[in-house]
């Protein structure tokens, strides 16, 4: 057994590889990094609605006490983007957050954010992994009954939910949301944000309805995110009844879902690039954007007519979350629906892109398929798409191979330039892209691919098929 950290935190099977041991393995080595840069402070643990979670926070503040570090300990299950903004107030020494985010419901995840507030950087997940696998091999690692903890003083309970709704009412217009009048759907998909997304639009006197609002371990038989192949429930209730728009949010609220009326879904891509636009142009802003490598070259197209300046990041959020910490961009994302904002917290942000959506629509008098049709006329049309291929061992030595050389053309289109930033990206004669590249949370290759027309984008798509799967 190897512990593994992949773009966003460590994630296993429950009782197969993610295990009470393991987690206490894991922290121990966790603690000895902290140790090793003179880190002092308390540790903020949070988690999803996961199996076992509540357990798994435990054995960790057990394990993290017996080193000397106080813990601050969340009361309920807390959005991934909560637990990162109580990181800066408390000026913590970072974060334990056990979340599988998007992940089926048998997954659980240990995910480590340090002092600056956003996902560990690869140097430092890096130093845990090593750490964690040596005392694999012994199986050493210091512990404390939880009772002594609490008696010393060295677990403390919090509750981070009122701190950071407050902050949120200051970055987003909800009087605007509120006088549109907007009737609103609200999805948290049996996750984390039940209490924050749909509470700060009531607060605001808001026409709020909710669904799916209460604990399920299973997330309703459906992986918990707000992707248009897993909210049917959520798209027919929109056909059925007339709301405005749609907002779901993902299993630890860091991913959002936009839908409008009659049940529209709108891709990531294409919400990043309004809300850049609409940010841009309302909030005067100074600053440049981000994005990863596999994210929409819609942003680079609202970047070049603002002229603001663009950053390519690899994937994983904790490169985006970087230039937020450093003040340098007034908005990143990442095309798997992860948004933050200028002056919020360097980590995906699922309920203020929501609320920011919301206050597009309303600010802007128009639903959102109007908004983006709109920003097409402005910058040009950018059609995207994402597949995901389960290879076997041989068609995935065949896929490692193929991807190191660069075709001439793609279907039919001559290949211009290759990014090797994260995976391999092509770019091609006619403005269209696509890109392969081995997940680091799940064993799939993903393919993606963007186009000004929906035959190219096709031609793409069965392109990659052929590429990867040889079929």
């Amino acid at each position: 057994m190897q512990i593994k950290f992949g773009t966003s935190g460590w994630r296993d099977i429950i009782a197969d590889g993610f295990t009470f041991h393991n987690v206490r393995i894991c922290t121990q080595a966790i603690a000895d990094h902290l140790k090793s840069h003179q880190q002092q402070g308390g540790i903020v643990i949070g988690s999803d609605t996961r199996f076992l979670s509540t357990q798994f926070m435990a054995a960790a503040a057990r394990v993290l006490a017996a080193n000397g570090f106080p813990v601050y300990l969340c009361v309920r299950d807390t959005p991934t983007p909560v637990i990162s903004f109580e990181i800066l107030r408390r000026k913590a020494a970072g974060a334990i957050n056990f979340t599988a985010s998007h992940n089926p419901p048998e997954y659980q995840g240990l995910k480590f954010s340090p002092a600056w507030g956003g996902p560990a950087l690869p140097e430092t997940t890096g130093d845990i992994e090593k750490r964690a696998n040596e005392l694999m091999k012994t199986g050493a690692y210091q512990d404390m009954e939880y009772a002594e903890a609490e008696k010393k003083g060295l677990i403390e309970k919090i509750d981070p939910m009122g701190t950071y709704l407050d902050a949120i009412r200051k970055k987003v217009n909800l009087d605007l949301i509120k006088n549109a009048k907007l009737k609103i759907l609200v999805n948290p998909m049996y996750g984390t944000s039940r209490g924050y997304l749909d509470r700060l639009l009531k607060d605001a006197g808001c026409d709020v309805t909710v669904m799916n609002d209460h604990l399920d371990p299973y997330f309703g038989h459906l992986p918990p995110e707000p992707s248009e192949a897993d909210i049917p429930d959520m798209i027919d209730l929109m056909k059925k009844k007339d709301f405005d728009i749609g907002l779901g949010t993902d299993g630890d609220a860091d991913r959002f879902g936009i839908l409008g009326p009659g049940g529209q879904f709108f891709e990531p891509n294409q919400i990043l690039g309004m809300l850049l636009d609409y940010l841009k142009t309302t909030k005067n802003w100074t600053g440049g954007v981000a994005r990863s490598v596999a994210t929409t070259h819609l942003i680079d197209a609202v970047a070049k007519h603002h002229n603001i300046e663009i950053f390519e990041t690899p994937v994983g959020f904790k490169y985006i979350g970087d230039l937020i910490a450093k003040d340098k961009i007034i908005l990143g994302g990442e095309e798997s629906a992860g948004l933050t904002i200028k002056g919020h917290v360097p980590e995906k942000d699922g309920i203020i892109a929501c609320l920011l959506v919301a206050e597009m629509v309303a600010a802007l008098k128009k639903p959102v398929k109007d908004i983006l049709s709109d920003l097409y006329k402005k910058v040009g049309t950018y059609l995207s798409k994402r597949l995901n291929f389960k290879l076997s061992a041989e068609e995935k030595e065949k896929a490692l191979v193929n991807i190191k050389k660069t075709p001439e053309s793609i279907a039919g289109f001559k290949v211009v330039k290759t990014v090797t930033v994260d995976g391999t990206k092509f770019l091609l004669e006619n403005g269209a892209w696509v890109l392969m590249r081995f997940s680091g949370t799940e064993p799939v290759v993903r393919y993606y691919a963007e186009a000004a027309d929906q035959k190219t984008l096709d031609q793409l798509c069965a392109y990659g098929k052929t590429f990867l799967k040889g079929s």
